[in-house]
């Protein structure tokens, strides 16, 4: 089984709420045996999604055969105004380049949600990556990660996964790895 990993935050800075949770499940992942790649947002140069292009740009051929070839995604957002950054929603609609292949978009891929905010709403962006995730085809897990940012770490100074959120960190990394993924009265097999 290969894995990505969805960085969609802009963020930069060396120890960053996007980067620790990358590399958490980064982690997880490949202490299970999964080859685990890490695509991050901010260091891909994905341009703005430009239909009248007739050349793919290099940067969208690299990211959409990265996506393609993993069996599991995990997607990581930020909340910014009530849904994901407008940036990962572009780079997602890049997509529409595999579109007359035999099976387009995200067709089968499985896709683990991870979503933070500030405040109570990380849902919003859970939802909008769920509609994302089925309109391109794909399976998105029956469990997802909203995530309260001020209880995300151990302690106010700490890099460490507080124990409540790694807890469901890894309750969902279980369910993406499990053999067969269960969603309404459909069996999907992981393999």
């Amino acid at each position: 089984m290969k894995a990505i990993i969805f960085n969609g935050s802009l963020e930069r800075r060396t120890i960053s709420t996007s980067g620790l949770i990358s590399d958490y499940f980064s982690e997880r992942l490949k202490m299970s045996g999964i080859q685990t790649d890490i695509f991050t947002l901010a260091d891909s140069g994905i341009p703005l999604f430009d239909v009248t292009l007739t050349k793919t740009p290099l940067a969208v051929e690299r990211m959409v055969q990265m996506f393609t070839d993993a069996d599991l995604h995990i997607w990581l957002a930020p909340l910014y105004h009530g849904s994901i950054p407008g940036v990962m929603k572009n780079c997602l609609d890049w997509l529409e380049v595999t579109a007359n292949r035999y099976e387009p978009y995200l067709t089968d891929k499985t896709v683990g949600m991870v979503c933070w905010a500030d405040g109570l709403q990380a849902m919003q962006g859970i939802n909008t990556m769920d509609s994302i995730a089925k309109s391109l085809r794909a399976w998105p897990l029956p469990f997802s990660v909203p995530v309260v940012r001020s209880s995300l770490f151990a302690s106010d100074n700490s890099t460490q996964i507080s124990d409540l959120y790694s807890g469901k960190f890894d309750k969902l990394i279980s369910i993406a790895t499990s053999k067969k993924i269960e969603s309404s009265g459909l069996t999907k097999s992981a393999d």
